[in-house]
């Protein structure tokens, strides 16, 4: 099961991303429009990682993190797999597309607590047999996150060249997930720092489109894009520091 979450959510996510940002530009903004834009992104950005701990942490205080671990871990991992890349595709349609801030709220929500069930059973693995694995690897997603923000905002570089690129990356991951179900063989540690690069990479590419490309009511979308990144970042540092202290 380790192995195969990488670009689930970045599939369906990236797909509408690219649909709605790189694809057409955003109209130019005032300086002070573009200002509360970016602070509203990174104020859901921070509201949707402190739900997602709190849902995990509501599912392992009621001991459900074992049925969910139990009935993910009981049938092939494309299964659920599927099942949260047909959610999280729902989920980043309403936030891009949704003409209404309750329709995009929701698809944001949709989108967080489908991450936090799929984060279910690699955290229950990680508690039981990698103490502080989840604590190292939340740790250096956020010194990662940040490092990569500081950069894209200290340069103003538009990154939006990379979209082509990692997308591509994404379908050659996808392919290697899936083989890996079918074929039952791990992908091992190399894969795992390769999507690392890929989610430091989409942290730029993301966090250039808050910078140049979004529209200013689409910043919820914004958040989702960039909670996605984070995620991706961390499932790939918590396999790491799981198999370095096995």
């Amino acid at each position: 099961m380790q192995n195969q979450y990488s670009s689930q959510e970045r599939t369906a996510t990236q797909f509408n991303a690219g649909e709605f940002v790189t694809d057409g530009i955003a109209p130019p903004m005032a300086v002070a429009d573009r200002g509360r834009f970016i602070v509203r992104t990174y104020l859901h950005l921070f509201g949707a990682v402190l739900a997602f701990v709190g849902i995990e942490a509501a599912i392992f205080a009621s001991g459900f993190h074992v049925t969910i671990t139990d009935s993910m871990l009981s049938v092939s991992w494309l299964v659920p797999l599927g099942a949260f890349v047909l959610v999280s595709y729902i989920a980043t349609r309403f936030a891009h597309t949704a003409g209404s801030l309750p329709a995009q709220y929701l698809g944001l929500g949709l989108f967080v607590v489908a991450e936090a069930f799929i984060f279910v059973p690699l955290l229950t693995i990680a508690n039981a047999y990698a103490p502080g694995a989840i604590q190292s690897a939340a740790l250096c997603t956020l010194l990662g996150f940040g490092g990569l923000t500081l950069v894209a905002f200290g340069t103003r570089k538009d990154f939006s060249f990379l979209g082509g690129v990692l997308g591509f990356s994404l379908v050659c991951a996808m392919v290697a997930i899936v083989a890996s179900v079918i074929f039952g063989f791990e992908l091992g540690t190399l894969f795992s720092i390769a999507m690392v690069v890929v989610a430091g990479a989409y942290i730029l590419y993301d966090t250039s489109n808050v910078l140049h490309h979004y529209p200013s009511d689409r910043y919820v979308a914004a958040s989702l894009q960039l909670f996605a990144s984070v995620a991706l970042m961390l499932w790939y540092l918590l396999r790491i520091f799981m198999a370095a202290r096995r």
